[in-house]
């Protein structure tokens, strides 16, 4: 169940990368038309060149998902004792990746129009954070939810998670407004980019602030280490994700450092998703455990005589 899980963790995370790739090559028109690649054609022909074969190929990693999706819905099910929980999970992610798929149709359908663009990207955030979800559950028991820290630090790890979504959001908005369209003559969203990045930014500098914070809580409180470890890498990953992201827009965006930048975008939002799980825990259920008794005598003399637990 948890390898089903953490393949739909990079399935997911890795599909973010392949978008990026479309658009940082200008394919994402390779295929003009949704669902097929043309009118006439499914796939992608030898004459729409790279473009069509680079567009239809992130096309096809959709069904990957679809897949992953799947198996990891069938090992819910069959796993014994069955758990609702991580079925409900699975489920839902099976539910969301057409969603995702039409979502990019609609994409195609309107031009690669930038904040439909942008919404086809984000659309990938919840997926990625029900993976993540599905992982973890999948690790630990259906039990009561025991806090591992104070009700404060559980706050501010959430507000935390919550920044680190409005820095995505605000870094699809700054690439709506970016050279990157996906296609050379797509529009783009008309807002200014460098007053944009500066947003971008500032609220960079608040995730890490209260990233510094959080440790520093988890310090005073004697959290585990488990919870500092999750709350370090997540530190870690945004000062990597600042330094690519400050060095692609000092040297004018170039499509390696942007793709970079995307994927540390997914790695960034796994990371803080982690952390309000990492500060609690889950006790396992009291389940009575049925037992087989030996009875001798008749009717009316009847004895036990040792319980045995059922293997």
């Amino acid at each position: 169940m948890r390898r089903w899980a953490l393949a739909s963790v990079i399935a997911n995370v890795g599909i973010i990368v392949t978008g990026g790739a479309v658009r940082l090559t200008e394919s994402g028109l390779g295929c003009p038309e949704w669902p097929k690649c043309t009118v006439d054609s499914l796939v992608a022909t030898p004459e729409m060149g790279i473009y069509g074969a680079i567009e239809f190929g992130n096309r096809v990693l959709t069904w990957v998902l679809v897949a992953i999706a799947i198996g990891a819905l069938a090992a819910a099910w069959r796993r014994v004792p069955r758990r609702s929980s991580l079925v409900k999970l699975a489920f839902g992610a099976c539910l969301y990746v057409p969603v995702q798929a039409v979502l990019g149709g609609i994409t195609v359908w309107t031009g690669l129009n930038p904040w439909v663009v942008g919404l086809h990207f984000l659309a990938s955030i919840p997926l990625v954070a029900l993976s993540v979800a599905l992982y973890v559950r999948s690790g630990e028991p259906d039990g009561e939810v025991v806090p591992l820290v104070p009700r404060a630090v559980r706050l501010l790890a959430r507000g935390l998670v919550g920044v680190a979504f409005a820095v995505i959001v605000l870094g699809v908005v700054v690439t709506g407004s970016g050279p990157h369209a996906g296609d050379a003559e797509t529009p783009r969203n008309g807002l200014d980019p460098a007053l944009m990045s500066q947003l971008h930014a500032d609220l960079v500098w608040l995730l890490l602030g209260m990233t510094v914070a959080l440790i520093a809580a988890l310090h005073a409180v004697k959290a585990p280490d488990a919870a500092k470890r999750t709350a370090y890498t997540l530190l870690a990953v945004e000062l990597l994700q600042g330094v690519i992201g400050y060095t692609q827009y000092y040297l004018d965006l170039p499509v390696v450092l942007v793709g970079l930048h995307m994927l540390g975008a997914g790695v960034l939002w796994v990371a803080a998703v982690l952390v309000p799980f990492s500060l609690r825990k889950r006790e396992p259920s009291e389940v009575a455990v049925p037992l087989h008794y030996e009875i001798h005598g008749d009717r009316e003399g009847d004895r036990i005589i040792e319980p045995e637990p059922v293997a």
